[in-house]
């Protein structure tokens, strides 16, 4: 029987439940000094030796006694009889308690040192304990150890460090599920979403152990429940959280202990568990990676802070949406995005919101949340980003809205050696040219047929009459049929197929084309059925999902398809002229275009002429 969620609760209502349910007493353990850096202290640490633990020179010269200079001066010269040689670093005696730079000294022809200044006691000499004494506190206890402290606490003799921890069990839940490493098999998915959480926990401070993969049979999963909760601070159990045929997780928790909440108006995540055994906190989290991913930074990590393991706040920007978001009323969403600056303002463009779409999470450098009290975002509405990696990483981002091609991803790669980094969007090319009209993106790479059989001018020229713009040339891009065998295009119409976006210049084509051919869309099985990139095309005609689609060479070759040309197009980069003027990163982008190793890639990957590649255009 399936059943309903329990009652859903606001996520500010779940949040101030959770961190008032608990006592939070973190674990104390000892860590290595190698293992200390990050960390927080759970008690003061103290020195076991001053430093230094003798009186030692701070100079080349001679240490002396302060009362045998006394008067010495230009017109009176003084010769010591008593003083010894010392480097910097050497002890001083303690018969002695001043030395004098070997450049304040002159020495005669017997040995002894004469001076024309008198001596201050204590001068250049590093007393005991000048640094630390001993017993003295080095750092107190709630210290978050920075890395250049552990110079200083081996400086010290100390050798392991008393930290904050919380001893946190991992079990992930599912028949379907296989360890990474495993190819998986029809029904099969790859356990990821305990991968992530233990590196989260361990970059929080806190201790994990993955239980592994526990099948859908309560026995079993009430078996490594009642193990973790008695080795652990806290249990979070993947999988299992909504109210299927076969979800168990609720049940096993409120069996052993207590369910407060099932079900809090978040996308993505609503089915979260949050429930207690033994007075220790469990959560449940979807099994579904994004909202894995949600609940670990959106409840997880601030009940960290109330163990005092004090998680890092994120930086949060203003920043302008490059399209419209709509979202349910009365759920806080949260939205991946990529962002940049553009025009001296930071863009948000927003990633895909499946919620198991973990490239979405890769590619993202912020995100945002929509309110449950709004229905959703206008373009260009500001909007709060909170930023994933440090300001001057996002803003050295370029945003790249278009088209796409697998070459692009080349192109990042090659960047990062410049220390810039790529976030395309695969909106299709009519999606760029659209966006570089709105302003939202740096660069848009396009292939758009007019009909004189010409690319591209026609369009920018239409949607940006007034605009300076630069157009790169890519590559001239083959286009063609992928299936499993060579078909002609006449043999793709009665095929099932796979079709581009709208707006896709690859779509554009094959409209034109049908359009020559006098064939109504319509009668063409699949041809509503959208992907957004090429390869998607190529991997839905290898599964057999449809029988044929059109795409780039490269994406049928990659998946040892066949390729059936129907066309060789232009595809460009567009870009605002002052844009490519201000920002050296888009400059150094086009200078890896037009560069002899770019070109070698576009040869290996296949299905590319590059005659014209890098040959700039402008307009006007």
């Amino acid at each position: 029987m399936v059943t309903r969620f329990l009652e859903l609760v606001s996520l500010e209502e779940a949040l101030r439940k959770t961190l008032s349910s608990f006592s939070y007493t973190p674990t104390e353990e000892e860590v290595s000094l190698s293992d200390a850096a990050g960390r927080v202290t759970a008690a003061p640490v103290f020195t076991r030796q001053s430093v230094p633990q003798v009186h030692l020179s701070a100079m080349d010269g001679i240490a002396v006694k302060s009362k045998d200079t006394h008067g010495a001066g230009e017109q009176r010269p003084v010769i010591l009889q008593d003083f010894l040689r010392v480097n910097t670093g050497n002890v001083v005696p303690s018969e002695y308690d001043a030395v004098i730079m070997i450049e304040d000294v002159e020495e005669d022809e017997a040995g002894h040192y004469l001076i024309r200044r008198a001596a201050a006691p204590w001068q250049h000499i590093r007393p005991v304990g000048e640094d630390i004494g001993e017993s003295e506190m080095i750092v107190p206890s709630s210290h978050r150890i920075r890395p250049h402290e552990i110079g200083a606490l081996a400086a010290y003799g100390v050798t392991t460090v008393p930290v904050r921890t919380v001893r946190t069990g991992l079990i992930a839940t599912g028949s379907e599920l296989v360890p990474p490493g495993t190819r998986p098999k029809v029904g099969q998915v790859i356990e990821s979403n305990m991968q992530m959480a233990v590196a989260c926990l361990r970059d929080l401070g806190a201790t994990p152990t993955h239980y592994g993969i526990v099948p859908d049979e309560p026995e079993q999963i009430r078996e490594a429940v009642i193990r973790g909760i008695k080795e652990n601070d806290m249990l979070i159990i993947s999988a299992g959280s909504s109210k299927g045929t076969r979800d168990y997780t609720a049940s096993i928790i409120e069996e052993l202990g207590e369910v407060f909440i099932h079900g809090v108006a978040i996308k993505p995540a609503r089915p979260v568990i949050i429930g207690a055994i033994e007075g220790k906190p469990v959560i449940g989290t979807p099994g579904y990676p994004l909202a894995a991913y949600t609940i670990i930074r959106e409840f997880i990590t601030p009940m960290m802070g109330a163990y005092g393991l004090q998680p890092p706040v994120p930086e949060t920007i203003p920043a302008v949406l490059s399209t419209r978001l709509d979202s349910a009323g009365g759920t806080d969403e949260f939205v991946l995005l990529s962002v940049g600056r553009v025009s001296d303002r930071w863009v948000a463009v927003p990633q895909s919101r499946g919620a198991g779409v973990q490239m979405s999470a890769v590619r993202a450098n912020a995100y945002m949340k929509i309110p449950a009290r709004k229905e959703g975002v206008m373009t260009s509405e500001e909007v709060q980003a909170t930023l994933m990696v440090p300001q001057s990483v996002a803003a050295e981002s370029l945003l790249i809205t278009g088209s796409h091609d697998p070459c692009i991803d080349y192109l990042g790669d090659m960047l990062r050696k410049h220390a810039v980094t790529l976030h395309p969007t695969h909106a299709g090319s009519m999606g760029g040219v659209l966006s570089l009209k709105q302003d939202t993106c740096h660069v848009a790479p396009m292939h758009l047929l007019s009909d004189d059989g010409s690319y591209n001018i026609h369009y920018l020229e239409k949607y940006l009459p007034e605009t300076p713009l630069t157009l790169l040339c890519v590559a001239e891009r083959e286009q063609g049929i992928i299936a499993p065998e060579p078909i002609t295009f006449d043999e793709l119409l009665d095929k099932r197929i796979i079709n581009r976006q709208k707006g896709s210049g690859t779509r554009i084509l094959f409209d034109h084309l049908l359009k020559e051919k006098g064939v109504n869309p319509a009668e063409i099985t699949g041809y509503e059925r959208e992907a957004t990139t090429h390869l998607a095309v190529a991997l839905a005609v290898r599964s057999g999902e449809a029988e044929a689609g059109i795409g780039v060479y490269s994406a049928a070759k990659a998946l040892g398809l066949s390729f059936t040309p129907i066309g060789t197009e232009r595809y460009e980069l567009v870009t605002r002229t002052a844009t490519l003027d201000a920002m050296p990163e888009v400059r150094q982008l086009f200078e890896n275009v037009a560069s002899d190793t770019f070109k070698e890639i576009l040869h290996r990957l296949g299905g590319y002429r590059t005659e014209e590649t890098g040959i700039v255009r402008r307009i006007p």
